[in-house]
């Protein structure tokens, strides 16, 4: 199976949702200058939150544009899963249309703050097929 690589602020909302998914998963650190130098080498998944109403230059946390910076680090991202606020409308999960756009990957979910029952099976089910099809 992929790495999850996340980010998640300090309410650990995206944190949560990784947890119910269980298997391996690595959390792009909080402060910003660790984050531009954190490395992660193995084929992995991306969970990135939506911030700032996904409407202006905040969409995507700085901490995951630093870490995305690292060419090493966007060789291995396959596919983005995006957490957002439906209170967004249509910016809802922005940062995992961004992101997905510029790494030319798919977006493999779109999930709301903590993510439901009913979302961590969806996930698992297509990170399966994520897996076969690249495997």
């Amino acid at each position: 199976m992929f790495d999850l690589v996340y980010f998640s602020s300090v309410s650990e909302n995206t944190k949560r949702f990784v947890d119910k998914l269980g298997g391996h998963a690595v959390r792009i650190p909080l402060k910003t200058e660790e984050a531009a130098q954190f490395v992660h080498p193995k084929d992995s998944v991306l969970i990135v939150p939506t911030y700032g109403g996904g409407n202006d230059g905040s969409t995507v946390p700085k901490q995951v544009i630093k870490y995305l910076n690292n060419p090493d680090n966007r060789k291995h991202i396959k596919a983005v899963i995006a957490g957002g606020n439906t209170n967004f409308g249509e910016h809802f999960c922005r940062a995992g249309d961004i992101v997905a756009q510029k790494l030319g990957v798919p977006v493999l979910y779109r999930f709301e703050i903590t993510g439901t029952p009913e979302d961590v099976v969806e996930v698992k089910e297509r990170l399966a097929k994520l897996w076969q099809t690249n495997s």
